[in-house]
């Protein structure tokens, strides 16, 4: 749902695909712990666009929330069910923040942590994030943390300066013991996300998001400074219910694949060369970038040595369950031209239950499948993104940026593919 971006330490090659998978743990390929995906997700969901018959001014805080008096109001959103209420929760710390970049870039992810303050367990029945800045605010992305996970993150926001602290790549917070890489892709944390284009998600009657008695949310916000300065003060919307017993849990599944986009015909530099590329977002990122870049290799049957360069790439995936798709979205940076999502692919099951050939940045919302698909375990789907190197001489939003190799990078100026789907595991 939502309304809705190993190796060696220098220019060097990576290490032979046994070493890469060793160092990369890979279970701790959980660089792809991921992407915060990147939101990324970027990637964004939007469970049920509204109409103007359905839409209603919402209250901004209700008994059991808090709203920083900084906060932003948010929008229209769809009349409250029975049971239903909202929680509103601002930025912690008087409900504003700076964004500042580190490392010299121009891209400032930050986590904080949100208390919805649960007395006891409850259903998340939607969520809308209403981004306070939109001329900074790239991309948001809501993950659950688990009690067991509280004291992990309160450490990290203690060390750091300020609100909050950096978060490139993911929330830098243990999984729960026992999930792995792969299982935190088939259910990701995320509890929502919003991209451009995003608006209030609601899960069908019936369907949502189990939390636990004292669940809490990090919101990992994604400021791109490169043409505007200021400060934020987005907030979060929950639609929350106490009715636990007999709900669909609903779960988002992350479909990453590599990035491997040389430069563009007659384009030169010292970014073109792809070593020199993948040691520029490490030292924008860190060095599990690095292990992401590889790790992706990995997963989608590539190579980490000698990754395949192409305009387009994709990765399959065998599902381990039975599968309900009931919606699917994309998500890319701004050299993104298309992204598809497929099932049972080269079968005579094959079905798209994504296909969006002229990628814009600044409406990825999910689209919600006009009947479910099910799907079986051993079936499998595929993500495909196209990307366009030209477009980075032609848009104003990267006018001046260098010609340069893209990979797999959490920047505005760098690129990802991401499929995003929201499914329930049927009995």
């Amino acid at each position: 749902m939502t309304s809705i971006e190993p190796g060696s330490h220098g220019h060097g090659d990576l290490p032979p695909p046994n070493a890469s998978a060793r160092r990369l743990g890979w279970p701790a390929f959980a660089a792809i712990g991921l992407l915060a995906c990147v939101v990324a997700v970027v990637g964004v969901v939007v469970f049920g666009n509204l109409t103007k018959q359905e839409e209603q001014t919402a209250p901004l805080a209700q008994e059991h929330g808090h709203a920083s008096a900084n906060a932003v109001v948010a929008p229209a959103s769809a009349p409250l069910r029975a049971g239903e209420r909202f929680v509103s929760l601002g930025l912690p710390d008087g409900g504003t923040y700076q964004p500042s970049a580190p490392n010299g870039g121009t891209d400032d992810y930050r986590c904080f942590i949100l208390d919805p303050k649960l007395t006891q367990d409850a259903t998340l029945a939607g969520v809308q994030v209403v981004p306070g800045n939109p001329d900074l605010v790239h991309h948001a992305i809501l993950y659950r943390l688990e009690p067991s996970q509280q004291s992990a993150a309160q450490t990290l926001d203690a060390n750091s300066p300020g609100s909050g602290w950096t978060c490139f790549g993911g929330t830098l917070i243990p999984s729960p013991a026992g999930v792995g890489a792969i299982d935190a892709l088939n259910d990701a944390p995320w509890l929502a996300a919003w991209a451009p284009g995003g608006k209030e998600s609601v899960y069908d009657p019936g369907s949502g998001v189990k939390l636990k008695k004292g669940t809490q949310i990090v919101l990992q916000m994604h400021y791109n400074l490169r043409q505007s300065q200021g400060t934020d003060n987005s907030a979060v919307q929950l639609r929350l219910t106490d009715k636990t017993q007999g709900i669909a849990d609903v779960h988002t599944m992350l479909l990453p694949a590599p990035v491997e986009l040389p430069c563009a015909a007659g384009e030169t530099g010292r970014l073109c060369d792809r070593s020199a590329a993948v040691y520029d977002v490490t030292q924008r990122f860190g060095e599990d970038i690095r292990g992401t870049i590889a790790g992706l290799q990995i997963l989608c049957d590539g190579n980490p040595v000698r990754p395949k360069a192409g305009d387009t790439q994709s990765c399959t995936r065998k599902l381990r369950e039975n599968t309900r798709i009931a919606a699917a979205a994309g998500h890319m940076h701004l050299l993104g031209k298309s992204i598809s999502i497929d099932v049972n692919p080269g079968t005579d099951r094959a079905r798209t239950v994504l296909n969006i050939d002229q990628w814009d940045f600044d409406n990825q919302g999910a689209r919600r499948l006009p009947k479910a698909v099910d799907l079986k375990a051993g079936d499998t789907v595929r993500v495909r993104c196209t990307h366009n190197a030209k477009l980075r001489s032609l848009l104003p939003a990267l006018k001046g940026t260098e010609p340069r190799y893209v990979v797999w990078g959490e920047g505005t100026t760098d690129e990802m593919c991401l499929g995003v789907l929201v499914v329930t595991h049927p009995k």
